[in-house]
């Protein structure tokens, strides 16, 4: 979770905060850039919000371009504020690919990218920003205008919904827990399969497994033990990190000694956990393992601030279902359906980017993108 802050009334020395969500467009570079009144030249304040607006001189409020990033701005949110009065600025994409939401502290005005952020400081959610809305916070209180015309539908990130945002969190009017355990009881009617126990693996596969253990009236039951000093294998840049922290992050139960189990997860990017997991649990004395996956196959990479990983690198790109089943070791294998994921959501297919999915992406991506995608990536000399 992302927060910024805004505690009006108090003196602040830092110029500007700016709370954007940025969608890595590629053919959309922009700034946006404040130029403080006269007499303040030596505040200016630039910043780049990188592939962000298409085709846009300039947007109300703010001087945006990709070539001037010194211009000034006049506002129909009234004038201007020099920068020095600005406390927080927050600015969503036009394809609200990432959520942004607003809250209030007792007057005070948060942005953060979960509103289960607020809940922890015991402030109350007010609303999510709209796709391109613009939100200005300084002493006169919030102040939001639409600062670039919302693309048609709306592309929030599906995997928002299947694992990126967690599951206290509420996007779209939809409480992403139930959304999850709907998944999951889909999944039990897609692919049942007959097994003693169910069992997620923590934390992100526990609501998906509490279904789909509630739908078939198979038992749920630990069978995984998570290290939660570990942080995310998926995002290692190297195989070796990434297999010597799985073993780090998960430990096996007895419980799954001689049983038949459901073993379910959100997703499958590499396959590197999912292969370790089904191998520890052989080891430990299970006699089926059988994986169930709430989402489709990930068969394309994320150009959208995720770094998930290439197209190369992921386990399900050409490769049907049987294909990686043997790649994992499992007894059986079964993702939920495009489908039932989108019923799942309880909203339209058409205001969610499911590129990853179904390799149609909301905006071009050009070839040169594509190929640097892990031009940062360390090779092996």
């Amino acid at each position: 979770m992302r927060l910024q802050c805004s505690h009006l009334g108090k003196a602040l020395s830092v110029a500007l905060l700016l709370v954007a969500t940025m969608a890595a467009t590629p053919t959309r570079a922009a700034f946006i850039n404040l130029t403080p009144a006269a007499g303040q030249a030596n505040s200016a304040t630039s910043v780049k919000l990188s592939d962000l607006i298409a085709g846009t001189d300039g947007i109300d409020g703010i001087t945006v371009g990709d070539k001037n990033i010194n211009g000034f701005v006049y506002s129909p949110l009234g004038d201007m504020p020099d920068a020095s009065s600005i406390n927080v600025l927050g600015f969503r994409d036009p394809d609200g690919i990432r959520p942004l939401v607003l809250g209030d502290l007792d007057g005070d005005h948060l942005l953060a990218s979960e509103g289960c952020a607020f809940d922890l400081l015991g402030a109350e959610p007010v609303r999510e920003l709209q796709p391109g809305e613009l939100v200005v916070v300084d002493a006169d209180g919030a102040r939001a205008a639409q600062a670039v015309a919302p693309h048609e539908g709306g592309a929030l990130c599906i995997f928002e919904f299947i694992y990126f945002a967690r599951p206290d969190s509420t996007l779209r009017g939809v409480e992403l827990h139930g959304a999850r355990v709907r998944m999951g009881e889909r999944l039990a009617t897609e692919a049942p399969v007959e097994a003693d126990l169910v069992m997620a693996i923590p934390d992100s596969g526990t609501p998906a497994a509490i279904g789909y253990a509630r739908a078939s009236g198979i038992p749920f039951q630990e069978g995984l033990i998570k290290n939660r000093y570990v942080g995310r294998t998926f995002i290692q840049p190297d195989q070796g990190l990434r297999e010597h922290g799985i073993r780090m992050k998960f430990n096996p139960l007895a419980e799954v000694r001689g049983k038949r189990a459901v073993v379910v997860d959100d997703s499958i990017v590499r396959g590197s956990t999912t292969r370790q997991i089904v191998a520890m649990l052989f080891e430990s004395g299970a006699t089926e393992v059988h994986v169930r996956i709430s989402s489709p196959p990930i068969v394309s990479p994320c150009f959208y601030g995720i770094d998930m990983a290439g197209e190369d690198e992921l386990i399900a790109a050409g490769r049907d279902v049987e294909d990686v089943r043997e790649e994992i070791g499992a007894t059986s294998l079964a993702y939920l359906s495009l489908e039932g994921l989108q019923e799942a959501t309880r909203r339209p297919a058409d205001s969610f980017c499911r590129a990853c999915l179904t390799k149609s992406y909301p905006t071009r991506i050009p070839e040169n993108l594509r190929l640097a995608k892990l031009r940062f990536e360390r090779t092996p000399a």
